[in-house]
């Protein structure tokens, strides 16, 4: 699963929106499809350089993260490269272009569970649900400070505080 952090997170909720606002999305096309609209938040690379590149090696998303080679300088895994230091793994990328992570999936309602890999809607449920799990596993990690409050300093707070008033209204400038 993705290593939570707060640019993953946006990312993925842009990309969601850019989606139901219309953003261009064709399944079979690597730019355009489930990892490459992600693709094109994290790296600032147009769907047609997403596909482009891709179209340098064989294959789909699949193929493409199955054949990855960090050291390869292939632009494809260039920009495998980078989804990756966003926080991402390869089964991430592999799971978005199916919506098949499980961990997401049975977060969704029963009825919703059956997603189409290929249907903008399915893909915006799927990015957001995602995006809301590595939130609450960010939040998770928080560890906030207790604090107790006394109630003896909040009254020498109170009765500090009427002194310091009482000194200044009797001062002559006061009147």
């Amino acid at each position: 699963m993705a290593r939570p952090n707060l640019p993953l997170i946006d990312a993925l909720r842009r990309t969601a929106r850019k989606l139901r606002e219309g953003a261009p999305y064709e399944w079979g096309h690597m730019g355009g499809c489930n990892c490459g609209n992600l693709a094109q938040e994290l790296t600032k690379l147009s769907k047609g350089q997403i596909h482009a590149y891709a179209m340098e090696r064989y294959g789909d998303w699949n193929e493409q993260v199955a054949d990855y080679c960090p050291t390869s300088l292939m632009p494809i895994d260039l920009v495998i490269s980078e989804m990756l230091q966003a926080g991402l793994s390869l089964e991430d990328l592999k799971n978005l272009e199916k919506l098949a992570d499980r961990r997401v999936l049975s977060r969704l309602p029963i009825e919703n569970r059956f997603l189409r890999h290929n249907h903008r809607d399915d893909v915006i449920l799927y990015l957001t649900e995602w995006a809301a799990l590595l939130e609450e596993e960010l939040l998770a990690k928080i560890d906030l400070p207790k604090f107790e409050v006394s109630v003896q300093k909040v009254d020498q707070g109170t009765a500090t505080m009427n002194q310091f008033v009482q000194s200044h209204s009797s001062h002559p400038s006061a009147s």
